[in-house]
């Protein structure tokens, strides 16, 4: 490791604000259910140290007051004076927000440069929603304390305990969750032990014990994989049979050039392994962070495992004619560890549970397909087995979709003739697009897939139809295109037939400005109103395509050109201000917005809005006993006789809503 990694003093801590609005808002910042999250900041925080290198031992205690205690032999946080803060650098790290050493991602040889703890929040978070924080720091020669108590505050500052050896170092943290931020104070052990034990197969050279303390004893388990994924896979889907060897892969980018789209040292591990029956095991991490919903990593890892063994099956002619193989065949019965490397991921909120970099889906594609597609044709006998049991797959899959087509009625749907319908016939993977407007929709036509997706352009708003009875609905042509292309008729709760559904995806698109939210909301009216089944099943989403898009210019050889998206005017300010915390020199990127769907080209409208791998879309549900209240909302709303209750409601709340006037 070159020398300049090693150097970690105040000077690396870069602050980017108090602590005070983690206490106004901590579902923001962390998981409110139990403080399960705040102990992780913590355990991730000594895991970037085994990563970078410089830890080989973890240790995590639970005590029976509460309390939690991590400690590392990593180097020992800093604690000479920071030159900004003019505090001790610990200080700085545990009260200010957005400071850390891990925001250098330019620099080559920074030991934090692919890491876990990437916005600089974590263990302020844990120290804010603590009645107390102690910190023993080990290093240079001393044992250091530093004590905060109530939510954050400095109780007894940084001071030299005793001297230490000169090879001495680490740091130790034992923090008391504050009972009033958390629906139980209590850390749920079960979960801690999962993630030490996944931490210790991503950390082959780190052994991670996790101390339960009970009766004044403390009962240990430790987890060490010197064999790193391979023995960790191996445990994972013991007593579940592989019909063919595990295929075990790992790939990262080596060298750059002006063309690659990835930072050298990103890239991918993984194993994979296919069984005839039982669960599946199914774990993705990003830098070591666990994301528990997956995210565009697992996306990646399934579009380069399915277009390898496709091509396997077409080279050795394994395929039956008429039978399509889906990503859904291949993935049925595949258990899988990944864990991905990257430079600056994107997660979905501080949990980070799901990951939402639209650059992983490329990179772990690029990073797996050609391996396994190689393994598969080394070991061709290995590879016709997982191919039998996908076609299986796939057989049972196409079996299950003509019965369902039989029970529907013989006669002959008449679809609206706007209507740009997919090729495929199974209801289950099929989706329909709402768009306004012919513009958009040509574009939508040209970006989607034509095997499941399907495209129903509209003609101008749709009609309000709060207050329609449900026998005239079909006086206007747009909903009766709507109901003839969904295949299902208006309907109560009580007298829903969703046998005739066509699609199991219904998504409205419309433009990300005011007039697009119009229609939104005209489009949930009718559904809410008048398919109120088809939200119940889940069926109804609202697509969010991007309103900005960012072009950050080349880095150098350690970071090229990207494009970013952004939603709206909020999640814009944030990239751009994460581009300064980067590095970027700022004015240097361009900012352009999209007036509407239609001027986006089909591939940015596939990549953003229609790609199952990229896209966001947001789930209409109904929230537990919220149908009434919702009911009233939109009964405020859009009813036409409730226009002055409507007017005192936005003289009310009117500056709450943050209106795109522009």
């Amino acid at each position: 490791m070159a020398t300049k990694s090693r150097g970690y003093s105040a000077e690396d801590i870069e602050i980017l604000e108090d602590l005070s609005p983690i206490l106004h808002r901590p579902g923001m910042y962390t998981d409110p259910a139990n403080p399960n999250h705040a102990l992780v900041e913590v355990i991730d925080n000594a895991s970037d140290e085994g990563l970078a290198g410089f830890a080989k031992s973890i240790s995590v205690v639970l005590h029976e007051d509460g309390s939690a205690t991590v400690e590392d032999d990593g180097r020992g946080i800093p604690v000479d004076i920071h030159p900004k803060k003019k505090v001790p650098a610990v200080q700085v790290i545990f009260t200010t927000l957005h400071s850390g050493g891990k925001f250098r991602k330019t620099d080559k040889d920074a030991a934090y440069r692919i890491a876990g703890g990437l916005h600089g929040v974590g263990i302020c978070v844990t120290n804010a929603l603590s009645t107390r924080l102690e910190v023993e720091v080990t290093r240079d020669g001393a044992v250091h304390r530093l004590v905060f108590a109530e939510n954050g505050k400095v109780k007894e500052p940084l001071k030299k305990l005793r001297t230490a050896g000169p090879r001495e170092s680490g740091t130790r943290i034992r923090f008391w969750p504050d009972p009033n931020y958390f629906d139980t104070p209590k850390i749920i052990h079960q979960d801690i032990a999962l993630l030490l034990r996944a931490k210790a197969m991503l950390l082959p050279g780190v052994r991670f014990t996790l101390g339960v303390e009970k009766a004044g004893k403390v009962e240990t388990t430790t987890w060490h994989f010197p064999e790193g994924i391979k023995g960790y896979f191996a445990s994972a889907i013991s007593g579940n049979e592989p019909v063919a060897e595990t295929f075990f892969g790992e790939r990262y980018v080596t060298a750059q050039s002006e063309s690659d789209n990835f930072a050298e040292g990103e890239g991918a591990l993984w194993a994979i392994a296919w069984t005839a029956e039982s669960e599946v095991v199914a774990e993705a991490y990003v830098n070591m962070i666990p994301t528990r919903h997956g995210g565009t990593h697992v996306s990646g890892l399934r579009e380069g495992v399915y277009n390898a063994i496709r091509n396997f099956i077409e080279l050795h002619a394994m395929s039956q004619r008429g039978l399509k193989l889906v990503p859904e065949d291949v993935w049925s019965r595949a258990s899988y560890v990944l864990s991905v490397k990257m430079l600056d991921p994107q997660f979905k909120g501080q949990v980070k549970n799901e990951l939402i970099s639209r650059d992983a889906v490329k990179l772990v594609a690029q990073m797996v397909r050609d391996p396994f597609e190689l393994w598969l044709n080394q070991h061709v006998g290995e590879g016709k087995r997982i191919a039998e049991l996908v076609i299986r797959q796939a057989l049972a899959r196409s079996r299950a979709a003509q019965k369902v087509e039989r029970r529907k009625s013989s006669g002959v749907a008449v679809l609206p003739g706007k209507l740009t319908d997919c090729a495929s016939d199974d209801p289950d993977r099929n989706e329909l697009f709402i768009v306004e407007g012919d513009s958009a929709g040509g574009s939508a036509k040209q970006a989607r897939d034509k095997e499941f997706q399907a495209v129903l352009p509209l003609k101008g708003k749709p009609k309000n139809t709060w207050q329609d009875d449900s026998g005239a609905l079909f006086a206007n042509k747009e909903i009766e295109a709507i109901a003839l292309a969904i295949g299902v008729e208006p309907h109560s709760a009580e007298t829903a037939d969703l046998s005739g559904l066509r699609y199991r995806k219904i998504v409205i698109l419309a433009d990300a400005d005011v007039d697009g939210a119009h229609i939104q909301v005209l489009l949930l009216t009718l559904f809410f109103r008048h398919f109120p089944k088809l939200i119940d099943g889940g069926n109804v989403y609202v697509a969010q395509p991007p309103l900005f898009r960012i072009d950050v210019p080349s880095a150098g050889k350690g970071k090229p050109a990207r494009k970013i998206y952004a939603l709206d005017a909020a999640e814009l300010a944030a990239f751009e201000e994460k581009l300064v915390d980067e590095g970027v020199k700022p004015d240097s990127w361009a900012v352009s917005r999209f007036k509407g769907l239609g001027e986006m080209s089909p591939e940015q409208l596939w990549e953003t809005t229609l790609n199952p791998d990229t896209r966001r879309m947001l789930p209409v549900s109904l929230g537990d006993n919220l149908e009434e209240p919702d009911r009233d909302v939109f009964n405020m709303m859009m009813a036409k006789e409730n226009a002055s209750q409507r007017r005192e409601w936005m003289e009310a709340f009117g500056n709450l809503v943050d209106a795109d006037i522009s």
